[in-house]
């Protein structure tokens, strides 16, 4: 994702979209342009591959020396490409092991380690993911017994000693990505856990789930090498998340440990298939990923790819305007005082409507507290994400005070005459149906005694008083569209985030609700009839 790249929105009749190739028929699977902000989105794949991925994967397709010595016609240890490139990667790393996902690399690791007796963690980390996957279930479905240590909020080192004996198989670090717990709390030092259990002659399995396998200054995540270095004798982390490679399990740590999980029976359940194989070599030994590239996309980029975007679609009479976003690293985090419908961090899950949001969120294993980074977006109208992820190819933004925001920091420069020409389908589509007079961007209501005309009707401190839809103090008393008890329940209103948008402005008990960092550039009507055939100057 070079953000450099020229933009070239159109060549000859316009912008085209992108080409159909077998794959399109061969499989279910519809390509998407993620637009949401959200790097590392859950129901998209988390991780897109780098191109050098990708061409392993496709000479992983045909018949390879998986396990095979080519010099003596003898069979070799699977992969042992792709682990080379792991150990190479990671040299505190004394044995390296991979699996099918971060979740099998745990099973594994309890199966093999402890057998059947005692895992001992704290009950801080017994974490639960956005889809009902629950550590202690997958622990005691690994034939290990759960001693439990301290308490939510604060776990000492002289609870682990106290646990500590006989029957301790092994003692478990978890890296709690996906919540936090702040204010009266306490854990160990990971150097300090890690010297106990060596006194103790137990072995520390730290689950760091970051897939981070160095530091990353720009960002506060464990890595594997880290945590070696402060003595655990096997960590566990993920392939599709910030190694941006394919999905798959990675196991690092003391040889002794690491051949004993190789071995056992379990690793042939759990193993990773070529083509996996095939693309974690190939983002080991070239580490310039999509997701790299994202986290380092400069936000005066971005800034200038928006502006180019929305000008070229204001010209083909499309409303849109750049704008300042924020982007995040994995949207499977949020609280509930912070959530939209589908339970996920406002506006970033899914950047789709209340209907679809539910289904759309999918898994989010153990990601990442999502750290918001500056970016930049096009502002379009909410009603045209629909028409977006009804596309081809699909195009998924998020929704945010009555705009449907396309965020460039996960959509690669190259891609973006791609996504112009997939507005503009959008735009046709949403313009003959649904879309007469669209704002685009989020609109405050005005003082008490000022009078905002939206498509017919007047709204004073957050009251309409004239014209086809009414509001009174939150009740509706007149005409197509109606609001009841802060919920929209027909025509031209919808509900957004907890909004209600009359004519697509949206207002609030009339409080302003533009976001400080909207940025307004230009904003045009979409019209009514097709602009498919409507050129840029």
């Amino acid at each position: 994702m070079d953000d450099a790249v020229p933009l070239a929105y159109y060549s000859g009749d316009g912008p085209v979209p992108a080409p159909t190739t077998l794959a399109r028929t061969a499989t279910g699977l519809r390509p998407v342009i993620n637009a949401t902000g959200v790097i590392l989105h859950g129901a998209l794949g988390r991780a897109p591959l780098s191109a050098a991925a990708r061409a392993a994967v496709d000479l992983a397709a045909g018949t390879t020396d998986l396990e095979l010595d080519l010099r003596t016609g003898r069979r070799d240890r699977r992969g042992r490409t792709a682990l080379a490139a792991l150990a190479a990667a990671v040299p505190a790393a004394a044995g390296v092991h991979v699996v099918n996902n971060n979740a099998a690399g745990l099973a594994l690791a309890v199966a093999a380690l402890a057998g059947r007796r005692e895992v001992v963690v704290s009950r801080g980390e017994l974490v639960e993911t956005a889809d009902g996957f629950r550590l202690p279930e997958l622990l005691v479905a690994a034939g290990a017994r759960m001693r439990e240590v301290g308490t939510t909020n604060r776990t000492t080192l002289g609870d682990y000693a106290d646990a500590i004996g006989p029957d301790t198989g092994l003692v478990l670090r978890v890296h709690t990505a996906s919540y936090q717990v702040v204010g009266f709390t306490d854990s160990p030092a990971i150097s300090d856990l890690a010297a106990l259990c060596a006194d103790f002659e137990v072995p520390l399995v730290g689950d760091c789930g970051s897939g981070l396998l160095h530091p990353e200054p720009m960002l506060a995540e464990p890595d594997v090498s880290s945590w070696l270095g402060w003595g655990v004798g096997v960590v566990t982390t993920s392939g599709d998340k910030l190694l941006g490679g394919p999905q798959c399990g990675l196991l690092l740590g003391r040889a002794d440990l690491i051949d004993r999980m190789r071995r056992h029976p379990m690793s042939r359940a759990l193993r990773a298939g070529k083509p996996t194989l095939a693309a974690l070599e190939a983002t080991l030994r070239h580490p310039d990923s999509p997701v790299r590239q994202a986290l380092r996309a400069r936000p005066e980029r971005l800034a200038a790819r928006a502006e180019t975007l929305a000008a070229w679609l204001r010209r083909a009479g499309i409303a849109a305007s750049a704008v300042a976003s924020r982007a995040l690293i994995d949207g499977g985090t949020g609280s509930a005082a912070d959530t939209n419908t589908c339970g996920c961090r406002r506006g970033y899950a899914t950047g789709v409507d209340q209907a679809a949001g539910r289904t759309a969120c999918g898994a989010w294993g153990f990601g990442c507290v999502g750290a918001e980074l500056p970016s930049a977006a096009v502002a379009l109208d909410a009603m045209i994400a629909a028409p977006l992820r009804h596309g081809e190819p699909a195009v998924l933004g998020r929704v945010e005070q009555g705009c449907c925001l396309l965020d460039l920091r996960t959509v690669p420069a190259e891609l973006d005459p791609v996504l112009a020409a997939a507005v503009l389908a959008a735009a046709t589509e949403a313009g003959a149906a649904i879309l007469t007079d669209a704002p685009t961007e989020p609109h405050s209501t005005a003082a008490a005694d000022t009078v905002v005309t939206v498509s017919g009707s007047a709204v004073v401190s957050g009251s309409a008083v004239a014209g086809a839809s009414a509001m009174v103090s939150g009740s509706a008393v007149a005409g197509a569209s109606a609001m009841v008890s802060g919920s929209a329940v027909a025509g031209a209103s919808a509900m957004v985030s907890g909004s209600a948008v009359l004519g697509g402005v949206p207002a609030v008990a009339g409080s302003a609700v533009a976001a400080a960092d909207m940025v307004t550039v230009e904003s045009m009507a979409i019209p009514p009839t097709a602009v498919a055939d409507r050129r840029a100057p």
